[in-house]
């Protein structure tokens, strides 16, 4: 049996995907399983024992190449790209957009599924769709997608399978806190001064506080951990591999909505997440280990990536976060 996930992006709905990924293999462990990705999620799966092959496509790859002329390079790839999809038994459309539609109709197979009440017609191309309750975690909603597809789902005891990971923490002493402080959305940001109180607050405690981004987020955090001797910078130290050793070995991890808080959550480490304009009930960190501060003001939540006031974020005090951190000491 050959069986071919389409899930692009972002990080944090890839991560969602992965108990999906875990049944699939639980009910057809002999089955070769493909999973369709964006440049951001090849290497958080790459080597992932349960997939046959990631087929990357190239969302940004693409464009970039023929803004700069190279037209023929970007046909021949995307051929390529199509050439690799194959055929198969089943088809798994988790994202429920146009472009993971795009996907779904150019690859061969019998039962094509995923979502009646998907996106931007999405459902037009699926030979099965079922609709199901955006309002339920991402992660139930697609194990529940398999469950209407007579796919055996295991809501009890439900398994992230992350890759394999490197078993480092980088040397840094125990305990440590992590903490995730930027999103790509500026109105998912908390705000630097308080970011640097709770830091200050957390070293009397006796904790290491680790601050984690890319690269580009070094001068943002340094504004943060500059003179808190017990501040540590690692943007842009780090892969996603080095990240999974990291959380797992951690006391806490503090997010924003992000997709490594939801990389953090599927170590089962415990994450104190800060939401805003975004639905924790829907994408916020799985499991009952976690701990969300959400204001539930009437604006919320409004998905919106820009906000004037950010008041849903401006009215959750650090005192309410060393008090979230107390409750695990």
């Amino acid at each position: 049996m050959r069986i071919l996930i389409v899930k692009l992006s972002s990080l944090g709905d890839i991560i969602h995907t992965l108990p999906a990924l875990h049944n699939l293999k639980m009910a057809y462990p002999q089955a070769q399983i493909d999973w369709v990705t964006e440049e951001v999620g090849r290497e958080l799966l790459w080597g992932h024992p349960y997939l046959n092959r990631i087929i990357v496509y190239q969302r940004y790859g693409w464009p970039e190449k023929l803004k700069k002329g190279k037209w023929i390079r970007a046909i021949k790839e995307f051929k390529a790209f199509k050439h690799q999809l194959g055929e198969y038994h089943m088809i798994f459309d988790f994202q429920g957009l146009l472009k993971s539609a795009i996907i779904t109709f150019l690859a061969k197979g019998k039962e094509k599924i995923g979502f009646a009440n998907g996106h931007e017609g999405s459902h037009i191309v699926l030979t099965k769709k079922f609709k199901v309750d955006y309002n339920q975690h991402a992660v139930i909603r697609y194990l529940k997608l398999l469950k209407l597809a007579n796919v055996p789902v295991d809501l009890e005891h439900i398994v992230f399978p992350l890759p394999f990971q490197i078993n480092s923490n980088l040397g840094i002493p125990s305990p440590y806190i992590v903490i995730n402080p930027i999103a790509r959305w500026e109105s998912k940001m908390w705000f630097q001064k308080k970011w640097r109180n709770l830091a200050q607050r957390l070293s009397v405690l006796g904790y290491k506080i680790v601050f984690t981004g890319t690269k580009k987020d070094r001068n943002y955090i340094h504004n943060i951990c500059h003179g808190l001797s017990k501040c540590i910078n690692l943007a842009g130290k780090t892969s996603l591999n080095t990240l999974i050793s990291l959380y797992k070995k951690a006391k806490l991890v503090i997010s924003i909505d992000t997709g490594t808080m939801h990389l953090a959550a599927a170590t089962r480490t415990p994450v104190i997440a800060l939401f805003g304009p975004t639905a924790p009930w829907r994408t916020g960190p799985f499991g009952k280990c976690h701990t969300v501060i959400y204001k539930a003001l009437p604006c919320q939540p409004c998905f919106k990536k820009y906000c004037v006031t950010k008041d849903c974020l401006e009215r959750i005090e650090v005192e309410e976060v060393i008090e979230a951190v107390r409750k695990y000491q």
